[in-house]
């Protein structure tokens, strides 16, 4: 999904085109990973002083019902990115940038075979850490800070 396609959807569904729904389906078209309310909130903070969560919260929420956003959660906060369209597959999040990588491989092809009886309906698989970017910075950081080492 891009922004394009998103609003697209949006039109063919019947829904109105508003600059603020344009201005947050771009951040996700920008960011290329996972956004929470409050990341979006403050990225249109100067173009729509006063935003409130609830607007925000009502596009994703449509977002998501529309499948233009797919949603989970991290450390208690929900945050979205747009859905996938390609093939079956999961990913790795970044911790730090909310950056995503695909994984091919699925686990449930062995899960399956713990209980053959057990209709499974959905699922979902995500493996947090951090990207090689973020490492590295995290790295760097580490190193410009001072030891504070006592000398006496």
């Amino acid at each position: 999904m891009n922004k394009s396609e998103a609003l697209m959807m949006l039109k063919t569904k019947g829904f109105k085109h508003t600059d603020k729904r344009e201005d947050i389906l771009e951040l996700f078209e920008n960011k290329g990973g996972y956004l929470s309310a409050k990341e979006i909130q403050t990225a249109l903070k100067d173009s729509y002083p006063g935003i409130s969560f609830d607007t925000i919260y009502r596009n994703l929420s449509l977002f998501k019902e529309l499948m233009i956003l797919e949603e989970t959660e991290l450390e208690g906060e929900k945050i979205f990115q747009f859905h996938c369209t390609e093939h079956h597959h999961h990913h790795l999040i970044c911790l730090r940038c909310g950056k995503t990588k695909t994984i091919e491989a699925c686990p449930m092809q062995d899960l399956s075979r713990l209980d053959p009886e057990f209709k499974v309906t959905g699922h979902k698989f995500e493996v947090y850490g951090y990207c090689r970017q973020c490492q590295k910075e995290m790295s760097d950081s580490d190193k410009a800070e001072p030891d504070l080492v006592n000398t006496r």
